[in-house]
């Protein structure tokens, strides 16, 4: 998950997390077209799956939440 400079929240999901934050923040052709005019962009929340199809359940049930339970995800990630 990556928090945008407007504070909105990206969902999506990649084999290469540090290239795909990279072409966000930089690449006009393959960073998403939501990300690219709310650059910088910082990945705030991340998790691994086994494959693929499980990646895209997870997802599409984290673009379900609302906000708030996304940024609850975000601030239980980074606290001790």
């Amino acid at each position: 998950m990556l928090q945008c400079a407007d504070n909105s929240l990206y969902t999506g999901i990649t084999t290469d997390l540090e290239r795909r934050v990279k072409e966000h923040n930089t690449d006009n052709k393959k960073g998403a077209r939501y990300t690219r005019v709310r650059r910088p962009v910082l990945l705030v929340y991340q998790e691994k799956c086994d494959n693929r199809a499980h990646a895209s359940t997870r997802e599409y049930q984290l673009k379900k939440l609302p906000r708030s339970k996304k940024l609850k995800l975000v601030l239980n990630k980074t606290q001790p």
